[in-house]
């Protein structure tokens, strides 16, 4: 421990603290602009100068070590003159533009400026203008604000890992660009705008949409992806106006990826508003509520079990889930699947299907094998985690499969997944690498579990892992990579297929062959719709996407942006989602309409209350009573999952990042993104590959 004083008071540190840090940890106010405790130490914006004992000068606390018997003043006449100085400097060439400028409300120069400033500027020369830099449909610039702190340029190089961000010339035309004057390409980009304390980079979805003491804010869980981000949505009217992450260090940090930041937009279109019924012309007429209810029950109880079916889709909720499972277990019916990508894993111990390592635990590993996956394409963020881990921690990468430009150095083997179940009898590179660690990170991605195999190289990895003590009480290094939000809770409450049962893959075969004569589709608009031409479809969602093109019945469901939810992230840690708006016209809530449902069918699951459906789904599984508790699921050895087929993974090729759901695919901002995206490659001369 160091002991110092700061202000007068006396405390002890632990060592390698900087002064700015100390002060933080006593409450002590300092005035930042480029120090962000997520960064490297840039030093030069000078505002968090403080007097030190001893020191001629006043020092950058950001950047000064904390040393014994140090005594620093942080509201010495010295430190208050420097810092008013400094003010002075940074607002010569700023515009005087607050009213009409973005950030304003919200603004850390506005803020620091009244409580650290001078009150006037004594210079009264002409102010520089700088052009505004083009970084893409999601970034607005007003490069005159820019005081250069270059917390932008160190997020793209130290965090999203693409240094498309920097800064050209020197002294006071030094300017921030992008260095081929292009759009940025990172699936993070958005970021920059949380991160610029001064309104130089704002978004441009936002602009002049409205100001922050008009919004209401509601901390809730993203469905972009199976990370589970802790996010803010902003509202007003009904409508969202912008979505910020939460800071949660465990999950998200307090990043956010574009897709989850942006496509909110996507909630304003082809919204299903009311129910529909098929009439016998052939026509989707609008229905009251009482009328869809009960047609729906006609046709699913005038069904034998054997021929009707569920899909769930990748933005649902637990609770609806788990009524819907209900209903059918209760019909009798054993075809039904949440897993809509035809994934052919999940039915073992809960351990064979989570990120088991946690996200967390990405930064103990010594040694990452990524396995049929493309974490960039699937969690931008926790693929932003490997980065970190890999450029400043010396984590080496390997992968089975090709893999494009994951923003780190990758060793790729061309061996397709057989090289599993033998890697350790082998003389192969890997084995060395697998032997020599320590904490062992295999990351078992979509292209591997969607294979019909992909139990075969789940049960390979673990046979691995536990051979090198890789599975251990402190350390689990099997880990499955989703990327819906739905798909782990469907999991946990166990919305597979029964005995006898179909699976997706199956039950949309059997459609197109007649066998199955029904199909409920539960937010699922990612299948063959195709082979549905002759089944009798009825669709709860929230879009008219694709399921409800073929759909019989339409039952409007709410976004996730709309309901009060529980979601369960990749890693197994329950969450819950809160409403910020309510669902447009006469559409329900998605538990509601079920529980209307149920009782129409004459088997109600539970009371129509969310507390009660809770109950009901804590019953089907306990891990469900656990929320936002850090996962603790032990450990299950798996048996053998059968012969690996001697066949390389699928290449990824061309990955549509920005339009992978319903919502997404609706935005506007999300299809500038992809044309942004893919002009920029263009004039990269790059190629997608796999």
């Amino acid at each position: 421990m160091v002991k110092a004083w700061i202000n007068d008071e006396e405390a002890d540190f632990p060592h390698g603290l900087t002064i700015l840090q100390a002060a933080q940890k006593m409450g002590v106010e300092i005035p930042i602009f480029c120090y962000h405790e997520r960064l490297s130490i840039a030093g030069n914006c000078r505002m968090c100068l403080v007097e030190v004992e001893g020191s001629p000068k006043p020092v950058a606390s950001c950047a000064t070590t904390l040393v014994k018997n140090m005594r620093i003043s942080t509201t010495s006449p010295l430190a208050e003159k420097a810092r008013k100085g400094v003010m002075e400097f940074l607002l010569i060439n700023h515009p005087l533009d607050c009213p009409i400028c973005d950030q304003a409300g919200e603004c850390d120069l506005q803020d620091i400026a009244v409580s650290y400033g001078r009150g006037s500027s004594r210079f009264l020369l002409e102010k520089r203008a700088v052009p505004p830099k083009h970084m893409g449909p999601l970034i607005k610039t007003d490069m005159n604000r820019c005081i250069h702190c270059t917390r932008c340029v160190r997020f793209c190089s130290e965090v999203s890992g693409i240094a498309e961000v920097g800064s050209v010339f020197r002294g006071e035309h030094t300017e921030i660009t992008t260095y081929l004057n292009q759009a940025i390409t990172s699936e993070l980009s958005g970021n920059l705008v949380d991160l610029c304390p001064v309104g130089a980079l704002t978004s441009r979805p936002y602009a002049f949409k409205g100001r922050p003491w008009e919004l209401a804010h509601t901390p809730t869980i993203d469905v972009m992806d199976a990370l589970g981000s802790h996010i803010m949505v902003d509202s007003r009217s009904n409508a969202v106006m912008r979505i910020k992450p939460r800071t949660q260090d465990a999950i998200n940090e307090e990043w956010l990826s574009d897709k989850s930041r942006f496509s909110y937009d996507g909630l304003q279109y082809q919204r299903l508003h009311q129910p529909y019924v098929r009439n016998t012309n052939g026509h989707l007429v609008p229905s009251t509520w009482e009328e869809a209810i009960q047609a729906t029950a006609r046709f699913l109880k005038s069904q034998p079990p054997s021929q009707i079916g569920a899909l769930a889709g990748d933005l649902v909720d637990v609770e609806s889930m788990g009524l819907l499972r209900g209903i059918f277990k209760t019909l009798g019916s054993p075809h039904l699947d949440c897993r809509q990508d035809g994934m052919t894993i999940g039915t073992g111990p809960r351990s064979s299907y989570l990120f088991n390592s946690t996200i967390a635990g990405i930064d103990e590993a010594d040694f990452c094998l990524l396995v049929g996956s493309h974490p960039r394409h699937e969690a931008p963020l926790l693929n932003a985690r490997i980065g970190r881990a890999c450029r400043y921690g010396d984590l080496p990468v390997a992968s089975l499969g090709n893999v494009h430009d994951l923003t780190y150095p990758v060793t790729c083997y061309a061996e397709g997944p057989t090289l599993l179940s033998h890697v350790m009898d082998s003389k192969h590179p890997l084995k060395e690498c697998l032997k020599k660690s320590k904490k062992p990170l295999v990351i078992i991605g979509k292209k591997a579990f969607q294979r019909r195999d992909g139990m075969a190289i789940v049960a390979a990895a673990a046979h691995t892992l536990e051979r090198i003590q890789g599975i251990r009480a402190d350390w689990t290094g099997l880990n499955v990579l989703h990327s819906a939000a739905s798909r782990v809770g469907g999991l946990d409450v166990g919305f597979v297929p029964g005995p006898q049962g179909k699976n997706t893959k199956d039950i949309l075969e059997s459609c197109h062959q007649g066998h199955i004569k029904g199909l409920y589709l539960l937010g699922s608009d990612d299948v063959d719709t195709d082979k549905l031409r002759h089944t009798f479809v009825i669709y709860q969602g929230h879009h008219g996407d694709r399921g409800a093109q073929v759909a019989n019945i339409i039952l409007p469901g709410a976004a996730y942006t709309e309901k009060d939810g529980t979601y369960v992230n990749l890693e197994g840690r329950v969450q819950r989602g809160y409403s910020a708006c309510t669902p447009p016209g006469l559409a329900k809530e998605d538990w509601q309409i079920l529980c209307h449902l149920s009782q129409a069918l004459n088997v109600p699951l539970s009371k129509p209350t969310l507390e009660e459906v809770r109950r009901y789904i804590t019953r089907i599984n306990p891990v469900f009573s656990q929320v936002n508790q850090a996962p603790c699921t032990p450990w299950t050895s798996l048996g053998d999952g059968g012969p690996i087929e001697n066949t390389p993974f699928e290449n990824w090729g061309a990955f549509n990042f920005y339009q992978t759901d319903v919502i997404s695919r609706h935005s506007v901002i999300m299809a500038q993104c992809q044309r942004s995206y893919q002009q920029s490659l263009e004039k990269k001369g790059d190629v997608l590959c796999g």
